[in-house]
């Protein structure tokens, strides 16, 4: 908790071009379905640390790919634009949040920018011309921290995945019938947690973070 607090205030104080973030009015975060449906490439992958040079990859950080869940792993890159935490900045996603990103996400750049170096995460990437992006948008999960091959964010994702897979007209039923075995699991904490995280998805989009401006008043 008190790292956490340090981390805040640190970021608060700091200047910062992305402190500038303002979600549009009607703005929704994606559904983590949402999500997983719209990244080009879903990557798992090793943090190794900065990437070589300087100017425009002085934020960049040097991975090394694990997996391609979505995507051609042929394809995956070896370096993403994002800081390299240190220090308080180093904070792990916590495992068993599956809604909310990364405390650094609501620091003030709506997503998050820095990861530790060693670190294993799931990356949501969106292909731009020749290079790989963020995914997602304001406050999405776009970079968790998946250190165990069944972490639950990976669980959830790889089932998403599956259900994206089967012919429109059938995911809702996949999603009702997953969700009703992982209730039943009722002494297993985890598999509580991701039936909730899949009645989440069930729920429809997420409500807009601010409302839509009103239309402006007829002549």
């Amino acid at each position: 908790m008190r790292a956490l607090l340090l981390v805040g205030l640190a970021l608060l104080a700091a200047p910062s071009p992305a402190a500038a973030c303002s979600p549009v009015p009607g703005y929704r975060v994606p559904t983590n379905l949402d999500l997983t449906a719209a990244a080009d490439m879903i990557l798992l992958a090793v943090v190794e640390g900065p990437a070589a040079g300087n100017g425009s990859d002085a934020m960049r950080v040097r991975i090394r790919p694990v997996a391609a869940l979505k995507g051609d792993a042929a394809d995956a890159p070896t370096t993403l634009p994002v800081g390299l935490a240190s220090g308080d900045f180093a904070l792990l996603s916590n495992p068993y949040q599956l809604e909310q990103a990364h405390p650094l996400a609501y620091a003030g750049g709506c997503i998050r920018t820095m990861v530790p170096r060693g670190s294993r995460l799931l990356f949501f990437l969106r292909r731009q011309g020749s290079d790989w992006l963020p995914a997602g948008g304001p406050f999405s999960r776009w970079a968790e921290d998946a250190l165990t091959d069944d972490a639950p964010w990976l669980r959830a994702v790889r089932f998403y995945l599956r259900v994206l897979a089967l012919p429109e007209g059938e995911r809702a039923a996949a999603l009702e019938a997953r969700r009703g075995e992982w209730r039943a699991m009722a002494d297993d904490p985890v598999a509580q947690l991701l039936a909730d995280e899949v009645g989440r998805q069930i729920a429809g989009p997420n409500p807009p973070l601010r409302a839509e401006l009103p239309p402006p008043p007829e002549e």
